[in-house]
């Protein structure tokens, strides 16, 4: 008697190293939910944001400031948080070794990280908008001395707000891309603090010009002011900063970038 082949389901057809992008997005968002330290790290750094935004709210005298940017300073800080999970994301299956099992299953390998970036990119872009929404409540309602608080339908201020949440989305993908570059956890974290935090801070004391395209900077002085810098007349070191959306286009430029060498690197090299 003729036993007829059956035409293989999905099940045997995704096991046999077929994934579609959706498999590998649903394996992906698995690995980030059943990790604790995610949601540990996301906690910290809404918490850490809000604490900020309160302490700059109650020593906050000047009104006529930027309120909105004071609010949303400890963003920055936050950043941090954001950019060592996205590294993380990606060393760790190196570090444990994962990663040959997931590039067995899964070999065009750009799908991979095209699939961690999709999943983590949501994930810190909720968190992102929830830390920005909460600091910019929390530091209006500190504000004391007869400040009034501002609103959201001020011009400029929504804008600010939601820019914020989205540079925790950028930040987290380009600590990523380090991650799939580099490969080693402490080397790619060196990377992301030396190169967009304390490198910051030297090149904006020693040229002002270089100092606007630094990623840190771009976020801090472009995406969440709602008011342009002034400077006193015949000031020597007056800053200059990027307008909103050229800055948004460049950190979105060096998020790419990152994760595009990451891509190229991870598709050529054994694991």
């Amino acid at each position: 008697m003729t036993v007829m082949a059956r035409p293989a389901g999905p099940s045997q057809r995704t096991a046999a190293g077929r994934y579609r992008f959706r498999h590998v997005v649903r394996m992906e968002w698995i690995k980030l939910r059943t990790l604790r330290s995610t949601w540990w790290t996301l906690a910290i750094t809404i918490g850490g944001a809000t604490a900020m935004a309160v302490l700059i709210g109650l020593n906050t005298r000047n009104g006529a400031g930027d309120l909105t940017n004071n609010a949303l300073a400890g963003v920055v800080p936050g950043l941090l948080c954001t950019g060592v999970l996205g590294v993380m994301i990606m060393t760790s299956e190196y570090t444990s070794g994962m990663i040959r099992a997931t590039l067995a299953a899964v070999p065009r390998r750009p799908l991979v990280l095209g699939a961690k970036a999709a999943v983590f990119g949501v994930v810190a872009l909720a968190a992102g908008e929830a830390a920005s929404f909460i600091s910019f409540a929390a530091g209006g309602a500190a504000l004391r001395h007869g400040i009034a608080a501002p609103s959201l339908a001020q011009p400029g201020v929504l804008r600010a707000v939601l820019l914020a949440g989205v540079s925790f989305t950028l930040i987290g993908l380009l600590g990523l891309g380090l991650g799939a570059i580099i490969r080693h956890t402490a080397a790619a974290i060196a990377v992301l603090v030396g190169g967009v935090w304390l490198a910051a801070q030297a090149v904006g004391a020693a040229s002002r010009t270089v100092a606007e395209y630094m990623p840190v900077l771009i976020i801090g002085n472009s995406l969440t002011t709602t008011k342009p810098a002034t400077c006193p007349p015949h000031a020597g070191l007056c800053p200059h900063f990027l307008p909103v959306w050229a800055g948004l286009g460049l950190l979105s430029l060096y998020a790419a970038a990152t994760l595009g060498a990451g891509a190229w690197l991870l598709a050529r090299r054994d694991a």
